[in-house]
């Protein structure tokens, strides 16, 4: 018996190394590496991810003043009566049906998805807009000056990140989101007539 001598048996040795294998973890080396990689990635990506956010509070605001005014035109033409859009702070606003007892249809507070959202309202000093009956803008209860556009923006991101919109008003009771920044013949554009509000 002059050979070399096994302690283990063949099938014994491989099912040794094989749950040895297994048992392998990810070295201290390994794991770092990874937390710095994913840290650098983090860091490329956040300034991207922050004008993102932003540009989807200005669209967020957008689509809900477009909202809120569809809404108080549509009530005016159902109930066949004066119904106002009050804008309150930033992009929130007020839907009250005029008619006695003044009833508050709907509201929508700045906080819902667009709290960074500045809002520009203009002609400067007004703060609300009244459709009639037929679906036209109409003189304000109080005699104030109407809506005409509303732009919304950022200050949070560069000009040239932020994608800025416009809500407008015709005194037909047309409402409209426009993105200034698009070129004619794009649907989302302004009409030719732009405000200067929204340049």
């Amino acid at each position: 018996m002059g050979g070399k001598r096994r302690v283990l048996g063949a099938q014994k040795a491989q099912h040794l190394l094989t749950a040895m294998k297994k048992a392998m973890g990810v070295t201290l080396i390994e794991l770092l590496i990874t937390i710095v990689i994913m840290s650098l990635l983090i860091f490329l990506a956040l300034p991207s991810y922050t004008i993102w956010m932003q540009n989807t509070q200005i669209r967020t605001a957008g689509e809900g003043i477009l909202s809120g005014m569809q809404l108080a035109r549509s009530e005016a033409v159902r109930r066949n009566t004066n119904v106002e859009l009050r804008m309150d702070v930033a992009s929130g606003w007020t839907v009250t049906v005029l008619t006695a007892p003044a009833e508050v249809v709907q509201t929508r507070t700045a906080q819902e998805g667009s709290p960074d959202a500045v809002v520009t309202v203009a002609p400067a000093g007004a703060t609300k807009v009244t459709f009639g009956g037929l679906g036209r803008v109409v003189t304000n209860d109080d005699g104030s000056p109407a809506i005409t556009v509303i732009k919304v923006d950022s200050d949070r991101i560069p000009a040239a990140e932020s994608r800025q919109l416009c809500v407008t008003a015709s005194a037909a009771g047309v409402v409209r989101l426009c993105d200034p920044q698009v070129a004619a013949g794009d649907p989302r554009a302004c009409l030719p007539a732009l405000p200067v509000e929204c340049l």
